[in-house]
């Protein structure tokens, strides 16, 4: 049997090696263009009005252009159109496409979640933002019916026996802040090869997607820029 090297690394680590250089490469890079977008943001929101010396009125057109413009470009939700390429005689086809059109239709229209991520994409167009849109897939399980309860009773089946069925199905649409999406540094879109996205969660919801014990080796010390921003700013004021 032959050794291991002892500074040979494992395929795994180097594989998570080569996801830290990509994101520290990404957030290298694109530095500079994160303060620019932090400029204009402060414009937006005229932030430091109260510090000026020059007390008199002015009027911010970069707010007004923007909120002129943004209902303009998305006005209301769009109609789902589900078709089948060919119009062959195939009642399957058919029946397919319409129950993909109506739960696409059923989805956008009764959910917040799509208008308010298009809404808030359509703002990041004309403010240095991404403009990124996260779409998930969440299949919500529920425990089984035992084999006894249904009364199919086999020898392969115990009655006691219960698995987890399949309750219902959905698929978030969520808004991904400029500084939580990175991708691999690149000249065009077809020459990425990686796309990532920093989600912050609690340890609640650590341990319901990851298990417990990851649950307990991680540290919840990370928050938003915005947030932690905030937060310095009120321990200021209170000093």
């Amino acid at each position: 049997m032959a050794k291991k090297k002892k500074n040979e690394k494992s395929p795994e680590l180097t594989r998570y090696e080569g996801y830290l250089d990509a994101i520290a490469k990404y957030e290298r890079e694109y530095k500079p263009w994160e303060k620019r977008v932090d400029k204009i943001l402060k414009r937006y929101r005229d932030e430091g009005r109260d510090n000026r010396e020059n007390t008199s009125s002015k009027f911010n057109i970069l707010w007004s252009n923007v909120s002129t413009l943004v209902p303009a470009t998305f006005a209301r939700i769009p109609q789902p159109d589900v078709s089948r390429r060919f119009r062959d005689q195939d009642p399957t086809g058919r029946v397919g496409a319409l129950v993909l059109e109506r739960g696409l239709e059923f989805e956008v229209q009764h959910y917040p979640d799509y208008r308010d991520t298009m809404t808030q994409c359509v703002q990041d167009r004309f403010l240095g933002g991404r403009g990124t849109c996260w779409i998930r897939y969440e299949p919500h399980f529920k425990d089984g019916e035992s084999a006894e309860s249904t009364g199919q009773v086999t020898d392969d089946v115990q009655a006691e026996e219960q698995d987890e069925q399949l309750d219902y199905e959905c698929a978030p649409v969520d808004y991904v802040h400029a500084k939580d999406f990175g991708h691999s540094v690149c000249r065009t879109w077809e020459e990425n090869t990686l796309v990532w996205r920093w989600v912050y969660m609690s340890e609640d919801a650590v341990t319901e997607r990851f298990g417990e014990e990851i649950a307990k080796k991680l540290p919840y010390d990370s928050t938003p820029e915005d947030l932690k921003s905030a937060d310095r700013k009120a321990q200021t004021d209170v000093k």
